[in-house]
């Protein structure tokens, strides 16, 4: 289970640079979705075997006039509320400023680890100058250079030291399965038609975050856990800005769960903060069923009405697009058990582990009849391909030059594999490697 992690900083220091050097460096396990609002981030990322998610905040101006800057403090504020650990980011260009001491004055209140960098420190003289940085009361700090990546590794060596050891989740083999969406779409509605009257059926088991509880589901057939994402409290900042909180909400939801049960207002759209939210989901390689609620409410419906809205939903999460579509309502219970009943499927794709030998007999005659196409006049040969031992669907396919294999064999070979073993609602990965 990872951690969140802030970055911080007034505005101008760098904070968005170093965000995406860490994307730079390291490509293959860190990705990033553009938030709700200008200059914030959301990321996973991955350090000495340590993952956490990353949130790159818009620059903090204490007492602002300006209303786009004053929507960024709460914001911020938020981050710094929600987060496991906070990376306080400064400009050694700049030296100590008024803001500076504002943000340190905030971030010396609160009980959780600060990291202080220090950044644009390229040269000895720079280095020297850092030092004044100790008036502002949190300790060590460490001199990075965003730009290059200079003395980022020794700063992420003491985020993962400081970073608090999240309890280990109850040991299950149920699967866990977490309600998330923006605000008003059916997430509460949805979970109470579930559970319905009958308390009995349900028991409230600890949650691994603060705030976050599971709920035991045993009905009809199904068993599982329920990672109630709008039972978490609502902090009296939340009403300031509920959407970025429910991202924040999300974000440790999505982090312990198996499944996502995505809902949107079909009266709303697939807007852009439902796909962050989706988007999340896929990087963190979770299954994914995508909840369509209040279909009754949607006016002037015709016969293709359905599949012209999917088709739109397909058009929005492309190239990922063999995701299950519900259409449902949950004020007249019209599909609510379908949607269960999917997410279980979705569930038990991510779970499959498909034998060496199977795997081979299915997918090399498959490549045998479309090989890699020949690059730089090489061609690749693919003597052997097996599903590698992770939580959720991986697979290496060894071959003479796995260089020259380019992204759309890449995305052929997916497909293939979905089609053949069922992985529909599965984010799966595809790694060529040197035989």
């Amino acid at each position: 289970m990872g951690n969140i992690v802030a970055i911080v900083g007034r505005p101008n220091v760098g904070k968005s640079t170093f965000f995406n050097r860490l994307i730079q460096r390291r490509e293959a396990i860190v990705d990033s979705v553009s938030g709700v609002t200008r200059d914030r981030h959301y990321g996973k990322s991955d350090w000495n075997g340590r993952h956490f998610s990353l949130i790159d905040t818009g620059g903090y101006v204490v007492g602002s006039d300006d209303v786009f800057e004053a929507e960024i403090d709460k914001q911020v504020e938020l981050a710094i509320d929600e987060a496991d650990a906070i990376i306080f980011m400064v400009d050694v260009e700049s030296g100590v400023t008024p803001m500076d001491e504002d943000v340190a004055q905030l971030l010396r209140k609160i009980d959780k680890p600060v990291l202080l960098a220090v950044n644009k420190v390229d040269n000895n003289k720079r280095l020297e100058n850092a030092v004044e940085f100790y008036s502002l009361g949190l300790g060590e700090y460490f001199p990075i250079a965003s730009t290059n990546g200079s003395g980022t590794g020794d700063l992420l060596d003491a985020l993962i030291e400081a970073l608090p050891v999240n309890e280990a989740v109850e040991e299950t083999e149920l699967p866990r399965f977490a309600v998330v969406g923006r605000p008003n779409a059916g997430k509460s509605s949805f979970i109470n038609a579930l559970i319905g009257e009958e308390r009995y059926i349900v028991t409230d088991i600890a949650g691994t975050t603060r705030d976050a509880m599971d709920t035991k589901y045993n009905r009809f057939g199904f068993e599982f856990n329920l990672v109630d994402t709008a039972g978490i409290r609502r902090k009296s900042k939340v009403k300031e800005d509920l959407e970025f909180y429910s991202v924040m909400r999300s974000v440790r939801a999505i982090e312990n769960c198996d499944v996502c049960l995505v809902i949107l207002d079909a009266t709303r759209g697939f807007d852009g903060q439902v796909q962050n939210i989706f988007w999340l989901a896929q990087r963190n390689r979770k299954g994914i069923v995508i909840l369509v609620n209040k279909w009754d409410l949607v006016e002037e419906k015709e016969t293709n009405s359905m599949r012209d809205y999917e088709a739109m939903i397909r058009r929005e999460i492309e190239p990922f697009t063999d995701v299950p579509i519900v259409f449902m309502s949950v004020l007249t219970k019209q599909r609510i058990f379908k949607a269960i009943e999917t997410a279980v499927t979705v569930f038990e794709n991510r779970s499959k582990k498909i034998k060496t030998r199977e795997l081979n007999d299915v997918m090399l005659p498959i490549i045998e009849q479309n090989p890699p196409p020949a690059y730089k006049g090489k061609y690749v040969k693919i003597k052997f391909c097996t599903q590698l031992p992770t939580p959720q669907p991986q697979f290496a396919f060894f071959c003479n030059l796995p260089q020259y294999v380019r992204d759309p064999y890449k995305r052929f070979i997916e497909n293939k594999l979905r089609k053949e073993f069922d992985l529909t609602g599965v984010p799966i990965s595809v790694y060529f490697r040197k035989k």
